[in-house]
């Protein structure tokens, strides 16, 4: 019999990864879901999963600290008895002109955005089950370069880069590692304080001429993870509807 396959997914409660989390636990996964805080949301969305008849469990931890993140690890083996995926999808994301960050704006985005995927990437290199995959979370702000995303870009910028070389350290492992890049998503996170012509001019920016969804990142994801997805290594994918 084949055992389960086990994925994490971090900052699983709301959006994205929530998207992530009941997607790959529709195709057999059993999954870790990660949060920082929002025990009610992350309450929500395992009862999603188990009602639909898949497997969960809760795994509370800020990825920007390592102890928390080989936590979260020591949950996924304990209930599951390993891990296969590792989806590092937590992040943190307010747009803001340069001049006007503040040094606590600067470190919780390198904390979280940065070191966070460092730190699960990092417990991934000795605990992922051979053949593994990992998919990490930049932005396609790395491509348009928009004015006010400086900060929250250059730690998406960094997240590229450790993603093709970490592919190129895991040499031999058959575990890949990829990045997906959304552009503007109909999260709550990303609407939030955001105007309705604002919303509808970033729409346009893509010749689809809608935001995309969260359901639409969990396919891409899905596909890295599953059994077509193994010869794509080292990649940015940009799920963005063509906007650039």
């Amino acid at each position: 019999m084949v055992q389960q396959k086990t994925a994490i997914v971090t900052g699983a409660s709301r959006g994205i990864g929530a998207a992530i989390a009941e997607r790959l636990a529709q195709e057999g996964f059993a999954i870790v879901i990660n949060y920082a805080g929002n025990t009610a949301a992350a309450e929500d969305a395992k009862a999603r999963i188990e009602s639909a008849g898949g497997r969960a469990v809760l795994a509370k931890g800020d990825v920007a600290d390592p102890a928390a993140v080989k936590a979260v690890f020591d949950i996924a083996e304990k209930e599951f008895g390993k891990v296969d995926v590792l989806i590092n999808n937590a992040g943190v994301f307010q747009p803001m002109p340069l001049k006007d960050s503040t040094d606590d704006l600067f470190d919780r985005h390198f904390n979280i955005n940065v070191k966070g995927t460092f730190n699960g990437m990092r417990e991934a290199a000795t605990r992922l089950s051979k053949g593994g995959r990992i998919v990490n979370f930049s932005t396609s702000v790395t491509g348009t370069k928009m004015e006010n995303y400086s900060v929250y870009g250059a730690t998406k910028a960094a997240v590229e880069t450790m993603t093709a070389i970490f592919a190129k350290e895991l040499r031999g492992t058959g575990t890949t590692v990829n990045c997906v890049a959304p552009g503007p998503t109909g999260t709550d996170l990303f609407l939030d304080g955001k105007s309705p012509d604002l919303i509808d001019r970033l729409a346009k920016m893509s010749p689809m001429e809608r935001l995309g969804t969260p359901d639409d990142i969990a396919a891409v994801v899905s596909f890295l993870v599953g059994p077509d997805g193994g010869w794509i290594n080292g990649q940015v994918i940009r799920a963005n509807g063509g906007m650039v």
